[in-house]
């Protein structure tokens, strides 16, 4: 099912969470373990995040170094297909530009497509540790709408090779990212939301936010886009704050602000039981008055912890959230 097709159909606001893929090495079993959690609080999708290769220096017997690919977190395909099988669940995958070949992308699409998988959420992705800046692939997608056109041409029936006759047309729904306090390589607000709208013109059907902890950064946003001619369902992204040490990791990794009103709590604790305490009860009060407001969707940013998580209360969330309905202003 659509991603659209879920929030077209509802009449109260949804839930999502997005998902690390289990580090090489770990079993099925631990990931279903990870996710029967967050099960209970009947999530309409689940994100499957994408990692591209990174580099290790390994060492030789000559004292010398060898520099290997890796990937620490392999099988998003089949971690999809797997949670669709499993759970009876849509399982959203991430693809990135970085690391694939447009014939690389091109046969990740078939066996998505093959899987039954509905909904694709593309994305540029990060840079490698160690580049300065984002290097795409020897002919490779350059940022998310040349791989959002790459999807809608499979949509039409249109391969790589043009030889390609009868060729089979797929159907996914695409989403893309948007960031409510703009994208960090982008030099104004402007010019990010004229990068966005050609994403959505290109066939991106709803958006995802970065995390963000003051919803007026969010409302603010949805009201710039829907002047800049974006209609498409705009879903906010959240993640409470647990750790201390998440006030200066996530502003740096994410580009993000953290308001003053709650680093000055958490500054004030002793503990990080007390920390996730007060960024839980931030994140709750996020939550009431994004619903209030028309948000499609809560997405979850669960960072691969579901214990964390469950911590998160949703459970008195999701109770509230049947309680109400909400305007399509959003």
């Amino acid at each position: 099912m659509k991603i659209t097709e879920h929030i077209s159909g509802a009449d109260k606001t949804l839930f999502s969470f997005e998902i690390l893929p289990p580090l090489k090495g770990a079993s099925i079993k631990e990931l279903f373990a990870s996710i029967d959690p967050l099960m209970a609080f009947q999530p309409s999708f689940i994100d499957v995040t994408y990692h591209r290769e990174d580099y290790v220096l390994k060492k030789r017997a000559d004292g010398s170094y060898d520099r290997i690919s890796t990937k620490k977190r392999p099988g998003t395909v089949a971690i999809c297909a797997a949670l669709q099988n499993h759970y009876k669940i849509d399982a959203v995958p991430h693809l990135i530009c970085g690391g694939f070949s447009k014939e690389d992308t091109e046969n990740a699409l078939i066996e998505l497509s093959f899987l039954g998988i509905d909904n694709i959420l593309a994305l540029r992705g990060d840079n490698r540790k160690e580049d300065a800046h984002f290097e795409p692939e020897n002919n490779g997608n350059k940022n998310a709408l040349d791989l959002i056109h790459q999807i809608q041409n499979m949509n039409a029936g249109i391969y790589l090779d043009e030889e390609i006759s009868n060729s089979n047309e797929s159907n996914f729904c695409t989403g893309a990212a948007c960031y409510p306090e703009k994208h960090a390589d982008a030099p104004n607000m402007e010019s990010d939301l004229k990068f966005l709208k050609r994403k959505v013109d290109a066939g991106a059907k709803f958006l995802v936010t970065q995390m963000f902890f003051n919803n007026q950064h969010y409302f603010n946003f949805v009201e710039s886009c829907r002047s800049a001619g974006i209609t498409v369902p705009i879903i906010p992204g959240i993640k409470p704050i647990t750790t201390r040490k998440q006030l200066s990791i996530l502003p740096k990794l994410f580009h993000m602000d953290i308001p003053f009103a709650l680093t000055n709590e958490i500054d004030q604790c002793k503990d990080d039981k007390q920390i996730a305490d007060i960024g839980v009860a931030w994140a709750i009060e996020q939550c009431k008055e994004l619903i209030a407001n028309g948000a499609p969707v809560l997405h979850f940013y669960t960072m691969g912890k579901s214990t964390q998580t469950k911590k998160f209360k949703l459970l008195s969330l999701k109770i509230f959230v049947q309680q109400q309905t909400f305007c399509r202003s959003l």
